[in-house]
């Protein structure tokens, strides 16, 4: 979000990831910072194994929901980031997902908290706007993740409403009741899976997709109806259009996995499957003629075409980066807090 934002910590991650703790106005919370030891705890596999190993293929009950295997592989490289699975909870700092969407003044008090540490890092206000923004990016990074972890790693796509979770910023902890999901047809959870018991009871849960690329529309169709209320409710305090809060969901989509896969040793298979998820295509669909309807709909409307992945940089280093959506306007606090990746400076 930030020029801080755009590199990651020195600790725990390799050039170029933008981490949870690193936003526009510091720490996100003191839960997400993340150290050394964290970097290198769990080393994925690559490919389809990584799925079949996480997911599990014997015990009826490794397979009767979507992400909890994923959220503990979260868990052991990202700690300050708490996944349970759990109904949701208010009081006490939490901020359940249903009262986020349906209340104006809880959504206010998130706000509120970015809006502090703004002005501590800065020493001058955010603009409620930019705070309001700040506060959107930091929802949606950790809670995005209970979608593309999963599907990251186990091949399943929970299908969530913001009713099912439930954060607490302040310890950096998300609840999340799983329920249905999709899944393909040689999950051990799909309908008919020789592999689960005979005297196993049903999994209604459990809904196939026929392939990958069905799969990934789930993906992008399951994030999109979870964060169509959640951008609705920020709207009228981040002062934006849908078109730009959509460019901001879809940076915090894509750096929220691409960080999570560089800590599990599975960076460049992060990048290669957002890049592939939000590729720049069109739908086949037909519709009215004009200059504008003559125009298909990029096959991931409503996000943002393109998950922003630029080449490595020349000179045999390694880093790899992107170019953001989307500015947080970070800027207007502290002028040289520009992204190095933020589109106005990556477009001129």
């Amino acid at each position: 979000m930030s020029a801080h934002s755009t590199r990651p910590t020195p600790v725990a991650t390799a050039v170029g990831r933008p981490g949870p703790g690193t936003g526009p106005a510091g720490p996100a919370t003191t839960a997400f910072t993340t150290g050394h030891s964290t970097a290198t705890a769990v080393r994925g596999t690559t490919g389809h194994s990584t799925a079949t190993a996480v997911r599990g293929t014997t015990a009826h009950s490794t397979v009767t929901a979507a992400g909890p295997a994923a959220y503990r592989r979260l868990g052991q490289v990202l700690p300050a980031l708490r996944v349970r699975c759990a109904p949701p909870r208010s009081g006490r700092g939490w901020l359940a997902g249903a009262d986020l969407v349906a209340r104006p003044a809880a959504l206010r008090e998130l706000i509120s908290h970015d809006a502090r540490q703004g002005l501590a890092r800065y020493g001058r206000p955010l603009r409620p706007d930019v705070a309001a923004g700040i506060g959107l990016h930091r929802f949606v990074w950790p809670v995005a993740l209970l979608f593309t972890l999963p599907w990251f790693l186990e091949r399943r796509v929970p299908l969530l409403v913001p009713g099912d979770i439930a954060l607490r910023r302040r310890t950096g902890e998300l609840t999340v009741r799983p329920g249905a999901f999709l899944c393909l047809p040689d999950d051990p959870a799909a309908p008919g899976a020789a592999v689960l018991p005979a005297t196993a009871p049903p999994l209604p849960g459990a809904r196939t997709v026929p392939d990958e690329a069905a799969l990934a529309a789930g993906l992008r169709s399951a994030l999109a109806d979870f964060l169509t209320p959640v951008l609705d409710a920020f709207r009228p305090e981040v002062r934006r259009g849908p078109r730009t809060l959509w460019a901001m969901a879809t940076d915090a989509v894509v750096e929220g996995l691409w960080y999570a896969g560089g800590l599990l040793g599975e960076e460049e298979r992060a990048r290669t499957e957002l890049a592939a998820l939000f590729a720049p295509g069109v739908s086949g669909a037909s519709g009215p003629t004009g200059p504008r309807a003559a125009r298909p709909a990029p096959e991931c409307a409503p996000f943002t075409p393109g998950a922003g992945f630029t080449t490595p940089a020349s000179g045999g280093s390694e880093r790899s980066d992107r170019c953001r959506a989307s500015c947080c306007l970070v800027y207007t606090a502290r002028a040289e807090a520009m992204c190095a990746g933020c589109p106005r400076v990556t477009r001129g």
